[in-house]
């Protein structure tokens, strides 16, 4: 009798949400991937770059989130022209952050190590417009660390950020964006 309840403790104790938890993480994490920013216009190149994109993915359900303070872009060519890009284009007061969040596309296992490519599908949101969006991703998962890598382009257009005429040979109407991010399996 007495083996009988040890044996259902240890069984009971093995499937606690606790133990599970500790044997089967989904969620990796980033608190430190860059993105940056790069306009090639006719007369003007601006590049920009931030070491503060946050993220998460959830690997057994193949969705994520990720976030940027639109203040944490530094290296442009003047401090009036980030302070322009802070104000006049992104509108960083009123819309502090961008995000992108949805589903990745593809039935690939990210905690096997391996390169894949995958298509992420979700809602961009950037100066207050949410645009549904694929962008193709570079990933790259060894000894538990997923890294991943994109390079895509945001037309200014799809989230209403206007080029006024006396600057228009100065900015693209296309961004460049690439990002590069390491995610590690969160803790509990």
């Amino acid at each position: 009798m007495i083996k009988i309840k040890l044996l259902l403790l240890v069984i009971v104790a093995g499937f606690s949400p606790e133990m599970a938890g500790a044997q089967n993480n989904t969620l990796y994490s980033t608190r430190k991937g860059s993105i940056s920013i790069r306009s090639d216009a006719p007369l003007e190149l601006i590049e920009a770059v931030s070491g503060e994109l946050k993220g998460v993915i959830d690997v057994s359900k193949k969705t994520f989130s990720f976030s940027i303070q639109n203040r944490s872009f530094k290296g442009f060519n003047s401090p009036l022209q980030q302070e322009h890009f802070y104000e006049n284009y992104i509108e960083a007061n009123k819309f502090p952050s961008s995000t992108f969040k949805g589903k990745i596309i593809e039935q690939v296992d990210l905690t096997a190590d391996g390169n894949y490519q995958v298509r992420a599908k979700g809602l961009l949101f950037i100066h207050g417009v949410e645009q549904e969006r694929i962008i193709k991703v570079e990933v790259k998962v060894k000894s538990g660390i997923i890294q991943a890598s994109s390079v895509f382009t945001v037309p200014l257009s799809d989230h209403n950020i206007t080029i006024p005429k006396i600057v228009y040979q100065k900015i693209a109407e296309e961004i460049n964006v690439t990002v590069g991010l390491s995610l590690s399996p969160e803790t509990r």
